[in-house]
């Protein structure tokens, strides 16, 4: 019963209110632990390949660990004094894990340049939320980079912290923050992070692995819902949801793509150099910058039946459990 009432409160402060600038963000703070731990133990020992793999994954466990730890201490000496710091503790650090609104309002960012017509801008503002190189990108290949952005992190932003809320409450949905931040620091195939982030990027696929299939389950309701093309998700889903280097990024892709009747995916470049890669969807249409805003609809409209999906849930354990 009170892990409902916190995984509906943070979601709708969330959305309401989106990350407060103003305080330090827990993600910054774990980025930095990750950047001071890399730091040292490439100082100690990241000499041959086999070293620097194991000093990745002595890296990955440590932040998980703390990650998970320190919230828990804090929630448990909070519980000492009183039940009620403790939840409404628990409810701020949920609240500061969702990421719906700040994914919504950085995506919007891009599309209101490219509206405008001013495609520098556009190129500035996708950088800030994507890997890849955006210096030469097309006004379609900015729009699709932004949807794509949008899509995946569907997942990664909101569906998989849900998840963990659910499981573990914010002690265990902070230590997947720490999995899903050391991935996008160190989870690169270049030869600075080739073997040192292996162990990273492989851990970030376990931990995504059913939420991704939960969040492509969900999505394609939503598309429904909307009115987008939900069949068209659902053969786009089962035909391409297997066309990416990760096992999970391309599931919530492949759906949004069918919804909207877009192309994504396809070849990109990262640090200068372009990767080959499939394309996910068929260009039904030509994307447009609107279609920045569609994937957001989308986006929210799975968010929202997740957390209603996770409430029922302990809504109904809690009844057959407590009654």
């Amino acid at each position: 019963m009170t892990m409902a009432v916190i995984l509906a409160a943070a979601f709708l402060m969330d959305a309401v209110f989106g990350d407060p600038y103003w305080i330090p963000h827990p993600i910054c703070l774990i980025g930095k632990l990750i950047s001071r731990g890399e730091k040292l133990l490439r100082k100690l020992s990241c000499k041959t390949q086999r070293s620097q793999f194991w000093c990745g994954a002595l890296l990955t466990v440590c932040c998980v660990v703390v990650c998970f730890l320190v919230p828990f201490g804090i929630l448990w000496l909070l519980g000492k004094i009183h039940w009620g710091l403790a939840l409404a503790a628990e409810i701020w650090f949920c609240f500061q894990i969702f990421a719906a609104h700040s994914l919504k309002k950085e995506s919007m960012k891009v599309m209101y340049p490219l509206e405008k017509g001013d495609l520098p801008q556009a190129r500035k503002y996708l950088s800030y939320i994507v890997g890849r190189d955006t210096q030469a990108l097309s006004q379609e290949g900015v729009a699709k980079g932004a949807v794509e952005t949008v899509a995946e992190n569907t997942t990664d932003g909101v569906i998989a912290p849900l998840l963990y809320m659910a499981i573990g409450g914010a002690p265990l949905a902070f230590a997947y923050k720490a999995v899903n931040t050391l991935d996008s620091m160190i989870g690169y195939k270049n030869d600075k992070y080739l073997y040192f982030g292996r162990f990273a990027a492989k851990n970030d696929d376990v931990w995504n692995y059913i939420p991704a299939r939960l969040t492509a389950g969900l999505m394609i309701l939503s598309a429904f819902l909307l009115g987008y093309d939900g069949k068209g998700a659902i053969r786009i889903y089962r035909r391409d949801r297997r066309k990416h280097a990760s096992p999970n990024s391309a599931q919530t892709e492949s759906v949004c793509a069918g919804a909207l009747g877009l192309q994504l995916a396809g070849d990109a470049s990262y640090f200068g150099k372009v990767h080959h890669k499939p394309t996910i969807g068929d260009p039904v249409r030509p994307i447009e910058p609107r279609d920045i805003a569609r994937a957001n609809r989308l986006m929210y409209a799975t968010s929202v039946l997740g957390v209603i999906l996770a409430v029922v849930v302990h809504l109904a354990l809690w009844y057959f459990l407590f009654r």
